[in-house]
């Protein structure tokens, strides 16, 4: 009986021997190649391992193309920072304005006080509207003798205190008249003290459509009131003589009427006066 292996020949009685040697060659032999091929095999699967990342990469930043981008490996450029501007910052001054100047101030003294006073000033146009309430102008006066236009001691009260100037403006609304004056003074402390010391009255103002009243005895409503340089004084009552009561609210309206369009006037002319010093401080 033989076998045959590699060209070794040996059996019982053969009288030969095997080749170890030979044997043990070819058996080493074959176990490098086995460990090349194990080898190799490892290393074309990290090859292939490393081919399907590279795809999936290239593939989620090439949209989907499986090629590269050329500058899928750069990074992005520095962002470039404003250079240093040569221009100045900008300041702020740490000093208030200057606050607006107070209306009442410009009609508080004749100093201040420099608009022309003339009646039509005062009481412009030939009615006077208020809400929706008409009252008629009347007669107007003016007079640099300011005792000429009053009854009983107010006359001498407006000259002792310096009275330079009484205006005089007569309304007419339903049956009522009245007539209401302006006395002008240096100062508002001399107003003041011609209002407080006031006794006897205004004297009524006829004409321009309004008949005689408020005289010979006749009780009528008499106010007076001051603010800045002015006082402002009041007598009126019913155009058919009627003596007037507590009860006649209509003549008490109009009272308020005219005594409220008076103070305005005289606070609206501290206000043009407080405006153009604003707009010009040097005038």
């Amino acid at each position: 009986m033989s076998f045959g292996q590699g060209g070794a020949s040996w059996g019982p009685g053969g009288g030969g021997t095997p080749d170890w040697a030979a044997l043990a060659e070819r058996s080493a032999a074959r176990a490098r190649r086995k460990k090349l091929l194990m080898i190799g095999g490892g290393v074309l699967a990290t090859v292939a391992i490393g081919a399907i990342v590279t795809t999936a990469v290239v593939t989620s930043n090439g949209g989907g193309t499986g090629k590269a981008d050329k500058n899928a490996s750069r990074l992005p450029a520095p962002a470039e920072l404003p250079a240093e501007s040569s221009a100045p910052a900008p300041s702020f001054s740490s000093v208030a304005p200057p606050p607006p100047p107070d209306p009442k101030e410009y009609i508080s003294s004749a100093e201040k006080d420099k608009a022309p006073v003339t009646v039509e000033g005062f009481f412009p146009g030939r009615k006077l509207t208020m809400g929706d309430r008409v009252h008629l102008k009347g007669a107007t006066s003016s007079s640099a003798k300011c005792a000429t236009g009053t009854q009983g001691a107010l006359g001498a009260v407006l000259t002792n205190n310096g009275c330079t100037q009484l205006l005089r403006a007569t309304y007419r609304r339903d049956g009522v008249a009245m007539t209401i004056g302006v006395a002008v003074f240096a100062t508002e402390a001399r107003a003041k003290k011609a209002v407080d010391q006031a006794s006897g009255g205004l004297a009524s103002l006829s004409g321009g459509g309004v008949g005689t009243f408020c005289r010979g005895g006749t009780v009528c409503l008499r106010t007076s009131n001051s603010y800045g340089r002015y006082a402002y004084f009041t007598i009126g009552g019913f155009e058919n003589g009627k003596r007037v009561t507590t009860a006649d609210k209509n003549v008490y309206a109009v009272n308020k009427d005219l005594t409220d369009f008076t103070f305005r006037q005289i606070h609206r002319r501290g206000q043009l006066q407080a405006s153009r010093a604003a707009a010009d401080p040097n005038s």
